[in-house]
């Protein structure tokens, strides 16, 4: 009897061995949920940032073009409780980036970006036809 019971202790176990956390690192573990929607005039970005404010984030178009977005957010301890001590700390500092390579149509000269309601909402509008000519750079052949 004494074996069966080893045996059915056994199988959880392993199972809470397999699917137990401390020896897998958590992949994105701070990365936000980012939703891109297309409408006929713009693009627009949302990306999920509860707790977050407007000084935490950085958007920006890096030398390939690409929209970079980045978060970083410190929480320095003011209070001090001699009393308590923290087993696990995750929330005391998190940092987020993300490259996005903009469309062809996307007029980078009025990409803007408003936090609001814990949202990041970045909006990309798009070029017309025309405009798209006129930046077109023609290379004339020699």
């Amino acid at each position: 009897m004494n074996l069966i019971r080893r045996n059915q202790n056994w199988l959880p176990d392993v199972f809470s061995d397999l699917f137990s956390n401390d020896w897998m690192l958590r992949a994105n573990a701070t990365a936000p949920a980012i939703n891109v929607i297309e409408s006929e005039s713009d693009y627009r970005i949302e990306v999920a940032a509860p707790g977050m404010t407007k000084d935490d984030f950085c958007v920006r178009i890096d030398d390939d073009n690409n929209l970079v977005i980045s978060m970083e957010k410190r929480v320095e301890d003011t209070e001090k409780n001699e009393n308590a001590l923290y087993l696990r700390r995750e929330f005391s500092y998190s940092k987020f980036e993300q490259k996005m390579t903009l469309p062809k149509n996307a007029d980078k000269e009025k990409i803007s970006a408003k936090m609001e309601h814990g949202v990041l909402n970045v909006s990309i509008p798009k070029m017309n036809e025309e405009d798209l000519k006129k930046n077109m750079k023609v290379i004339e052949v020699c």
